[in-house]
């Protein structure tokens, strides 16, 4: 199935150079120019992924972030000239699944767009240890109050829905599959990202799954629970999910 990619940016010749990349690599591009014309596109015809740059005319980048987080899952890439930790933190926990910052790589964009999609496909889950439980038909893991069915991307706790990006059911999947088991932060973004990464990401690793950890956390805060255990100096695990 050819994934359709939409990239909102208000400088043209960045679009250009994303259209160009996602295109070669197979995929299908449509544009917008602005945050509102993002909106409405994303509306209309919907997309695979979305590329929005942080700063553009009428909406922001993170205001459509915010508005389409109300409806959607689908995966989100920030485009921005600004690498501060601020900015990608806020970018993360607005429900961003990856940040770019330019100028960058086509190829590496290429990269990121497939790795992100590759976490947004539902990932089976690790052989359960005995505190876990996993339905005769493979699709539901089942821990204490929590029910996470794999094939429909959909968590419960103690029978209500806890909406969830792609990204943070990634977490908790991982975290789930292997009750009381301790993993670092570089164990999570190994099993999330599925692929190495380069010597250079290394250096918001640890801040950006901190990021998606907090983000699980407010999703659960509707339930009045905290699903996430942190072990200090280690990393993190499920919290007791009785």
């Amino acid at each position: 199935m050819i994934r359709k990619i939409l990239v909102a940016d208000d400088e043209s010749h960045i679009r250009d150079v994303v259209r160009f990349a996602v295109e070669n690599a197979g995929f299908v591009c449509i544009e917008a120019s602005d945050g509102q014309e993002a909106l409405q596109l994303f509306a209309e015809d919907g997309a695979d992924l979305v590329i929005l740059d942080v700063k553009m005319p009428h909406v922001l980048g993170t205001d459509v972030c915010r508005e389409i987080r109300r409806t959607s899952d689908v995966p989100i890439i920030f485009l921005s000239s600004n690498d501060t930790e601020i900015d990608l933190v806020v970018g993360l926990e607005l429900g961003a699944d990856d940040y770019v910052t330019k100028p960058f790589s086509p190829r590496e964009l290429v990269s990121r767009i497939r790795a992100v999609l590759r976490r947004y496909r539902p990932i089976r889950a690790e052989p359960a240890d005995t505190t876990s439980a996993i339905s005769s038909d493979n699709s539901t893991l089942v821990v204490g109050q929590l029910r996470i069915n794999v094939e429909r991307h959909e968590a419960t706790w103690a029978g209500e829905p806890v909406a969830m990006t792609a990204t943070e059911f990634g977490v908790l999947l991982v975290l789930a599959a292997r009750p009381g088991r301790v993993f670092t932060r570089d164990e999570l973004m190994d099993r999330m990202y599925r692929q190495g990464r380069h010597i250079e990401s290394r250096i918001v690793s640890d801040r950006t799954v901190d990021s998606h950890i907090r983000s699980v956390r407010k999703s659960f805060a509707c339930c009045g629970v905290d699903p996430i255990e942190t072990v200090r100096g280690v990393g993190y695990r499920l919290a007791d999910c009785q």
